[in-house]
C-alpha cells in the first residue's frame, strides 16, 4: 500500500494530461495514460488499465453533466449498437487464435493505422455529407473488435469521424460517448469476472480531482478547433498508437 500511495501523485499527473489529449482530439485518454505509465513504470498496466476505464467514465460525466451538451444521437446510434458486438467477438478471437497469428495480424493492423493517418493529413477534403448509418455501424463494430483482440478500440472510429463534415467539437463528443460506453461494458465484464483491484480503485479516486480541474481548466482555457492543427494532432496519435501495435507485433 505504501508503495501504490506514492503512485498516486504522478498518477494523477498523468491523468490529467492525458486529459489535455482527450479534450483536445476525442480520444487517446487510455493510450497516453498507459504509455506514460509504461514509460515511468508507476503501476501495473491491468491496474492502470481498469483506472483508466473509470476515469473515461468521470471525464464523460463532467463534460457533458456540466456543459449543458447533448451527444448527437442520430450519428451515434449505430456504432452505440455495433461496438459491444465488434468487443465480443473480438474477445472471441483473442481466445482462439494462436499467438502467432495474434502477433503477425497486431503488427498488419498498426501498420494500416499508420497509414491511415497519413491519408489523414495528405488528404485534406472531407466528405461532402454525413455519412449513413451503415458506415458507421462498421466504424463501430471495427473498432469494438480492435477493441477486444487489442485494447485499442480507437482509430477505425477515429478515422472514421474526423472525414465527416462536422465540428471539431461534435467530433469530439461523439468519440466521448462511444467510449464512456466502452468503459462502462468493460467494467462490467471486469467486475463480474471478479478481476477489478482495489488498488485500482484507489487510483481512479486519487486522479479524479486531476482529471476534473484538467477539464474545467480546458473549458475555460483551450480552443483548437483549427481544422488542419487538429487533424495533424490526431493523426500523430494514431501514429504513436499503431506504431506501438507493429512493434509489440513484431517483438511477440
Amino acid at each position: 500500500m505504501g508503495q501504490l500511495a506514492l503512485a498516486c501523485l504522478p498518477f494523477a499527473a498523468c491523468a490529467a494530461l492525458a486529459t489535455v489529449a482527450q479534450n483536445l482530439t476525442g480520444f487517446a485518454f487510455a493510450l497516453v495514460l498507459l504509455g506514460l505509465v509504461g514509460l515511468f513504470d508507476l503501476v501495473p498496466l491491468a491496474d492502470a488499465a481498469d483506472a483508466s476505464s473509470m476515469l473515461t467514465l468521470v471525464h464523460a460525466a463532467i463534460h457533458f453533466g456540466g456543459s449543458g451538451l447533448t451527444p448527437h444521437w442520430r450519428v451515434m446510434r449505430p456504432v452505440l449498437w455495433t461496438t459491444p458486438l465488434g468487443v465480443a467477438a473480438g474477445v472471441f478471437l483473442l481466445a482462439w487464435l494462436s499467438s502467432g497469428a495474434l502477433s503477425t495480424l497486431r503488427a498488419v493492423l498498426g501498420l494500416v493505422i499508420v497509414v491511415s493517418a497519413i491519408v489523414l493529413v495528405t488528404n485534406a477534403r472531407r466528405r461532402d455529407i454525413v455519412s449513413g448509418p451503415t458506415p458507421f455501424a462498421i466504424a463501430g463494430a471495427v473498432s469494438g473488435l480492435m477493441g477486444g483482440l487489442f485494447a485499442s478500440p480507437g482509430p477505425p472510429l477515429v478515422y472514421h469521424m474526423y472525414r465527416q463534415p462536422l465540428e471539431p467539437s461534435v467530433v469530439r463528443q461523439c468519440l466521448l460517448l462511444v467510449f464512456a460506453a466502452n468503459a462502462a461494458l468493460r467494467l462490467l465484464m471486469v467486475g463480474f469476472a471478479g478481476r477489478l483491484s482495489l488498488d485500482a480503485v484507489v487510483l481512479a479516486l486519487a486522479a479524479a480531482p486531476a482529471v476534473a480541474g484538467a477539464n474545467l481548466w480546458l473549458r475555460r482555457s483551450v480552443r483548437v478547433d483549427h481544422g488542419a492543427t487538429l487533424r495533424v494532432l490526431v493523426a500523430a496519435l494514431l501514429v504513436a498508437a499503431g506504431a506501438i501495435l507493429v512493434v509489440d507485433g513484431i517483438g511477440a
